[in-house]
């Protein structure tokens, strides 16, 4: 007896639809893009008990006709595409011709639609994939879609929804993804009789964030700055402003909202340095790229894609972000550049009020030799004298006066802008940290050979890598060299690692480095361990500084490539302005 048979087309239907619709919020997202594929350019959302009793998505768009309207609740039946072809540069939103059978067979489903130029328009009614009503229907021009009682005849998947209030957070993210994506349209959403949000439609992107998020968050973010041939645009948080989760970390393909390892790893490398460990920045990435060249056709609900070259891909995310963080060095610098202040002769200015970072040869010293020398001025006033013998240079130009250190840590300053607090500690770390990376990428890094030279086998792929990387391993002080087909053999490492397995430490940079991008620095391995040691050896808590210690610091600070954060991603500087303030003292409202 056969044991092989062929399912029914309700039971295949609702298997399909378990891969497209998950929850409501799955309804809201196909058809909402439905609708801005047709054109519309305002789409009202309206659901009751989180979407559970009652979707209903009504646009401008198109329309279509009675033959077209019948036709869109047949599988796989869909204007997106031609043939296998076009699967390889899929322009639109959807594409596959499931979302609208699939969600009519677990609902109770009803189509409203017109073209603009019809006298009537066509209703249709679906009940769990069944047809039973279709007539002429007097609506307005574009396409008006309701969605009833969600899972109705699946009372298993129905209650694997979550509490009303969940799903309708997941409905309203959704609708933040596409508003966000698509600024050119007018949304509303209403829930429950309330209106959450309106909005209108806008010709940027700055202003369709404001809208959704404030000006608080909007006053934060840095525009990108992209000079790649894929073209990286939107909105990224300043180095330090970050989160604990992902769930403002959004990033947009073509418009499509999507979850790609690749665009991760490359956020992660883009802010190095910038932001502590845990934390994860505020982006709102946008990147456009031929149709050709990313595949979208790799998940049930098109949430994640698959790019040709990915390679390129990280490098532009990766430069655009750097070229952005360090774009607003420039402004910093002029918030905060002084000219340097006149001493009257008797003391130097460009005297090395602290230790320069040592060279690299020096670095096995490093715990003895990486310790503060500063010069004993008498001429140097002291902070208590700052009132008396404050510097002011020549041409009256100087944008910040230092004014104290609070608790001998805090170097207090006035700008034009308010009150600046500068941490001395973190200060100093960034400005160790940059220039010990900087003298080991010119002159290399020590390394030390093994008492005994170790070999180890890897896996073909991380062969092939090997090899393609050798001579950046050697730059990086690791002795490496072929030692059979997928064979290596080390004979060195750098000075100061500290690993009694050096195939385990290689394996480590292997990982390492897979995910860092090609224009990273070699030494990046060994920055944990600059970042480590600087600080250490960096001005502490309780080490009092005088005046030109302080000043010479906060320059050598906005000299810095990242001036905005220590190599831990803590904020070097904070600033309050007059407007903050004058609030804390009931000035403004």
């Amino acid at each position: 007896m056969s044991r092989i048979r062929l399912l029914s087309e309700t039971v295949a239907s609702q298997v399909a639809a378990g891969e497209v619709i998950e929850r409501p919020a799955s309804v809201v997202k196909e058809l909402v893009e439905n609708s801005i594929d047709a054109g519309a350019r305002k789409i009202d959302i309206l659901i009751r008990r989180g979407g559970i009793s009652l979707v209903r998505v009504v646009d401008d768009g198109c329309g279509m006709d009675r033959d077209d309207a019948l036709l869109s609740l047949e599988r796989h039946a869909t204007s997106k595409i031609r043939s296998a072809d076009d699967l390889a540069a899929v322009a639109t939103l959807g594409f596959r011709g499931e979302a609208l059978p699939s969600i009519a067979s677990v609902s109770r489903f009803r189509l409203t639609t017109r073209e603009n130029d019809a006298i009537a328009g066509t209703d249709i009614a679906v009940n769990g994939g069944k047809i039973d009503i279709v007539r002429d229907s007097g609506e307005a021009p574009g396409t008006q879609i309701e969605v009833r009682s969600i899972f109705y005849n699946l009372p298993a998947r129905r209650k694997f929804l979550r509490t009303e209030n969940t799903e309708a957070r997941n409905i309203e993210h959704q609708l933040h993804l596409q508003a966000i994506g698509h600024p050119e349209i007018a949304l509303t959403f209403v829930r429950d009789e309330r209106v959450v949000f309106q909005l209108p439609a806008t010709t940027n992107l700055i202003d369709r964030l404001r809208d959704l998020y404030g000006s608080e968050l909007v006053d934060k973010l840095l525009p990108l700055r992209s000079t790649s041939s894929i073209r990286v645009n939107g909105f990224i948080g300043r180095a330090g402003f970050s989160r604990q989760t992902r769930d403002q970390q959004l990033t947009f393909v073509n418009g499509r909202a999507v979850e790609n390892a690749t665009i991760s790893a490359a956020l992660r490398e883009g802010y190095h340095t910038a932001l502590m460990k845990g934390q994860y920045p505020i982006t709102f990435l946008f990147i456009d790229i031929e149709p050709s060249a990313v595949d979208v056709n790799v998940h049930p609900a098109k949430r994640e894609v698959r790019f040709r070259d990915p390679a390129s891909v990280r490098e532009a995310v990766v430069r655009a972000i750097r070229q952005t963080l360090q774009s607003g060095r420039e402004d910093w610098q002029e918030k905060f550049r002084a000219p340097l202040p006149e001493t009257g002769g008797t003391t130097s200015v460009s005297s090395q009020t602290f230790s320069p970072a040592p060279s690299p040869r020096e670095l096995p010293q490093l715990e003895s030799e990486f310790a503060l020398h500063r010069e004993k001025v008498a001429a140097m006033p002291a902070l208590e004298n700052l009132g008396r013998d404050r510097a002011r240079p020549s041409n009256g130009q100087q944008q910040f006066q230092i004014i104290g250190v609070l608790n001998k840590l805090y170097v207090l300053m006035e700008n034009a802008d308010g009150l600046v607090l500068v941490d001395q500690h973190a200060a100093h770390e960034r400005i160790l940290f940059e220039e010990l990376r900087r003298r080991m990428e010119e002159q290399g890094v020590p390394s030390q050979k093994l008492l005994l030279p170790q070999t180890f086998d890897v896996a073909p792929r991380d062969a092939e890598w090997i090899t393609r990387n050798m001579s950046i391993l050697q730059k990086m002080g690791i002795g490496i060299e072929q030692f059979g087909p997928n064979t290596y053999k080390i004979d060195s490492l750098p000075q100061f690692v500290r690993a009694a397995d050096g195939e385990q430490f290689l394996r480590a940079v292997i990982d390492e480095l897979k995910t860092t991008s090609n224009s990273s620095s070699p030494l990046r391995l060994g920055e944990d361990m600059i970042a480590k040691t600087v600080c250490r050896h960096a001005v502490k808590a309780n080490d009092p500084l005088r005046y030109l210690e302080i000043e010479k610091l906060i320059q050598d600070l906005l000299a810095c490539d990242l001036p905005y954060c220590c190599p831990h991603g803590r904020p070097t500087m904070i600033q309050i302005s007059l407007a903050e303030l004058e609030k804390k003292f009931g000035r403004k409202v």
